[in-house]
């Protein structure tokens, strides 16, 4: 089936229940720190090294907002700043085995989050979102692209 093909309304209905979704899985990550700050460290944790000016773009805040939340980020042991071997007046921001511990940790908790939802499903809706899982994938690669644009 092409885009063309599927029914009118198919690409906001399907947007409308991914973000609900989202944003009720959000809701049950554990809050010991603020979105913007988990998200940064999983940025750092799929990107790797960045400078403060890159994550501040890819995160939406200002430059020195990020500046901020990366010196409260070093602060808790999470990130540390390094020289950038190619050009000494750099700094990037990288993630601590202590950082990459806690991006994995919330990301399984929020992964255990939707697999508990999921258990509830119906035999029929779980082949369903099993034959999605292709283009769901593929969605979560678009996404990131977007947001993120090349790795340093």
């Amino acid at each position: 089936m092409s885009r063309h093909d599927t029914a009118p309304g198919a690409s906001a209905a399907i947007g409308a229940a991914l973000y609900r979704l989202a944003t009720r899985a959000a809701r049950r990550l554990p809050r010991d720190m603020s979105l913007t700050s988990a998200a940064t460290l999983a940025t750092l944790d799929r990107t790797g090294p960045r400078r403060i000016t890159d994550l501040a773009a890819v995160e939406g805040v200002t430059q020195p907002a990020m500046t901020t939340l990366v010196r409260v980020l070093e602060e808790s042991g999470l990130v540390e700043r390094r020289g950038d071997a190619s050009d000494k007046r750099v700094t990037l921001v990288c993630l601590t085995q202590a950082g990459a511990s806690y991006v994995h940790t919330r990301r399984q908790a929020g992964v255990h989050a939707l697999e508990q939802l999921i258990d509830e499903l119906t035999g029929d809706e779980i082949e369903a979102l099993v034959a999605a899982l292709p283009a769901l994938t593929h969605l979560a690669e678009l996404e990131s692209q977007d947001r993120e644009g090349p790795k340093q």
